[in-house]
């Protein structure tokens, strides 16, 4: 799996996890250079809380377009720190 913004692989595992039809990369998987710190948050009732990420790449900024699970609820360890991606990120196979 490949996650794609602006022209750019962000992240690409066969390892992702799927939860909910997101695929969730592996920590080392990402390229963190394309990644900017967001405050934003919010609340799953069983993953818990999610902390996001903007996708920033060429001068373009997709806007809380990553998120993970720094401490997940026991029914979604497994994910702790994977990344997913949403809005205009691309994940294809």
């Amino acid at each position: 799996m490949r996650a794609i913004w602006n022209g750019h692989v962000i992240a690409e595992s066969d390892r992702t996890v799927v939860i909910e039809n997101n695929h969730y990369f592996p920590p080392e998987s990402v390229n963190r250079k394309f990644l900017q710190e967001s405050r934003h948050r919010s609340t799953c009732p069983w993953k818990g809380e999610a902390h996001y990420y903007n996708v920033v790449a060429e001068g373009k900024k997709s806007r809380n377009a990553a998120w993970f699970y720094p401490e997940p609820k026991e029914a979604a360890a497994e994910v702790r720190d994977h990344l997913a991606f949403w809005k205009d990120v691309e994940v294809v196979e």
